[in-house]
């Protein structure tokens, strides 16, 4: 394993991406820096955010790198949705999928992206708060949107770090 390469928005990603790097020893870069400082075809471990259940970024290190693993980070809770964010995200079978949870603010969202997710903790969180018999990760979701939230934990790394050593 080579590098450790990562596509931020808000933060939690590249928060991730270094506590992996803290823990494997591998070095750790953005996309962009990766590009003029880590080989074309070497075998890196992905991070990219989860945006409409698709890891962003994923695409373009998948043309240039040998991904090993990938990990999105998103809203949903650590573990969940790997079939959707999967297929969504043309990830192989072959290829290790772990989904984290990140952080959430609203205001910290560059671009396009803030007036879409206002727009979507406006409806989605509505029915989620009208529902009655919400799941607690649905209870979870829902306070991440009306409160924001700080998610990124060691922890949830467990599963990466279970994979890497059994490369190793």
């Amino acid at each position: 394993m080579n590098a450790i390469i990562y596509t931020t928005n808000t933060g939690s990603t590249e928060h991730y991406a270094k506590l992996l790097a803290q823990k494997t020893g591998l070095p750790v870069y953005s996309l962009a820096e990766a590009k003029k400082r880590v080989f074309a075809g070497a075998e890196v471990i992905y991070l990219g955010w989860i945006m409409a259940g698709s890891v962003k970024g994923y695409a373009e290190a998948a043309k240039r790198y040998r991904v090993r693993a990938v990990c999105g980070v998103g809203m949903g809770q650590t573990g969940t949705q790997t079939d959707s964010v999967r297929k969504k995200s043309g990830i192989s079978v072959d290829i290790p999928l772990f989904t984290l949870q990140g952080n959430f603010d609203v205001k910290k969202l560059h671009g396009v992206y803030r007036p879409m997710m206002e727009i979507m903790v406006k409806t989605a969180g509505k029915a989620l708060a009208e529902k009655t018999d919400r799941t607690p990760e649905e209870d979870d979701m829902l306070d991440m949107m009306l409160h924001g939230g700080e998610r990124v934990k060691e922890e949830n790394l467990g599963a990466v770090l279970d994979w890497y050593s059994a490369q190793r």
